[in-house]
């Protein structure tokens, strides 16, 4: 282990931008860039820079299936943005560094396995993307994924969705409440994989005392429990009580204290969207924590203006009842997927519709996973944009887990084969996680 603690990427993509008033814009990262020269935090020692480069379509299309297709979809900027999420994997694979904190965008924790368009200022899933890249190039199997984002991540849900060996845990504001309506309890992963997605939907006004307790009830013993090769921290900071996109109560302490705790291996920077007033105190804390060093001085510019933070005992109940529900299931995993994988049979099917917000595209996508006794399965997917021309935005696929047995390999592409012959969808793709291609058929 090299002498540093810690080694940031900064990203702030000056050629993206979704429009010029928008709040995903570069003025996120520009004013925390300045706090920590500011606070001379780059002088530190321990703490050590270093510059993204540019992450490969590969890497991308190992993650996605883009429609029509990845290229036309993106820019180098989101090349850039996941190349520095995998930049900043690599110091600490290579232990040049004991943490990492990418401080990139485009954001990614709305990016689903398919891509149409733009959803929640979301293109492609950077942290999925260096997570498939970690586990191919160092060999690591068990990921835990912590969202620490106000809303629910449900793009990194729903691309390990299936997946055993990557623990999905999101504490967020209640999808009832806000952006994009999912993270409920009962997404708890797809049969062969339940109980490693764990959603945490907190009520409107939650504090740090209710955002710790969760971390210490739920979080921690369960993380302690699955013992994960890397943990990953989707850092978020649109908690904050000064957040114009929410209605949370978290300071930048309640923040510092979580990344103290939690002990990531990495963070990589999601929303948060009070520019000037969270956003460059926020990251100073997460700095300072991950770094090992003293963040108990850091606080907003005007802490009493925390309006949202005030004693519920309603709400109060309401995290306790959650974080009971997660303390009974939890144990009780594995029997409970065997249930489901019983119940469902050979295969598992989803039928669903995704709306881009940023895109105006309606997609409507089913999926079919095989549950197979004898390794991780495959799983297809149809997906088509609703509208004029539809079959021009369609797309068939399937996609090889990489430890599919030969049967599932064969099968996989036997339904995409299939699928073509019925000629319904205008590209079929077959995605092999074992091989590290994707073969367009």
């Amino acid at each position: 282990m090299g002498k540093n603690k810690l080694g940031l990427v900064f990203f702030p993509a000056f050629d993206w931008a979704i429009s010029p008033s928008h709040p995903e814009r570069e003025e996120r990262l520009l004013y925390t860039r300045d706090q920590i020269l500011e606070e001379g935090l780059l002088d530190l020692p321990g703490i050590v820079e270093y510059k993204p480069r540019m992450a490969d379509l590969k890497d991308i299309e190992m993650v996605h299936i883009g429609v029509p297709d990845l290229k036309s979809l993106l820019t180098d900027a989101h090349l850039v943005a996941a190349g520095g999420v995998m930049t900043a994997a690599d110091a600490v694979m290579r232990q040049e560094v004991k943490r990492s904190f990418a401080l990139v965008r485009p954001p990614g924790h709305h990016a689903m396995r398919v891509v149409h368009g733009i959803r929640g200022f979301c293109t492609i899933n950077t942290e999925a993307v260096m997570v498939e890249y970690v586990r191919r190039r160092y060999g690591i199997r068990r990921v835990a994924i912590v969202d620490t984002d106000v809303h629910h991540g449900d793009g990194t849900q729903d691309i390990f969705y299936h997946d055993p060996d990557t623990l999905f845990i999101s504490f967020h504001q209640d999808g009832r409440t806000l952006y994009p309506g999912t993270g409920f309890v009962e997404e708890a992963g797809s049969p062969a994989a339940f109980g490693t997605t764990i959603n945490l939907p907190l009520p409107p006004g939650a504090t740090d005392e209710d955002i710790h307790y969760v971390l210490d009830q739920v979080v921690l013993p369960i993380l302690n429990d699955f013992k994960p090769d890397m943990i990953i921290n989707s850092a978020g900071q649109d908690n904050h009580y000064s957040d114009p996109l929410a209605n949370m109560a978290v300071t930048a302490q309640g923040y510092a204290r979580l990344a103290d705790k939690l002990k990531a291996d990495m963070a990589v920077l999601e929303g948060g969207y009070s520019i000037e007033d969270a956003l460059p105190y926020v990251n100073a804390g997460i700095i300072l924590a991950m770094a090992e060093l003293n963040y108990h001085k850091v606080v907003e510019p005007d802490p009493l203006t925390n309006k949202r933070q005030t004693s519920d005992s309603q709400r109060q109940a309401y995290v306790r009842k959650l974080t009971e529900h997660w303390l009974k299931v939890w144990p009780r995993r594995e029997e409970l997927s065997r249930q489901l994988c019983k119940e469902a049979g050979e295969f598992w099917h989803r039928s669903r519709s995704i709306y881009y917000d940023e895109s105006g595209i309606s997609e409507r996508q089913t999926e079919k996973v095989r549950l197979c006794p004898d390794c991780s399965g495959y799983f297809t997917l149809g997906t088509a944009v609703e509208g004029w021309q539809e079959r021009d935005r369609s797309a068939f696929a399937a996609a090889i887990t990489k430890d599919a047995c030969p049967a599932c390999r064969r099968a996989a592409k036997d339904a995409v084969l299939a699928a073509k012959k019925r000629g319904e969808y205008r590209y079929y793709l077959l995605q092999d996680k074992q091989h590290w291609e994707v073969e367009k058929l």
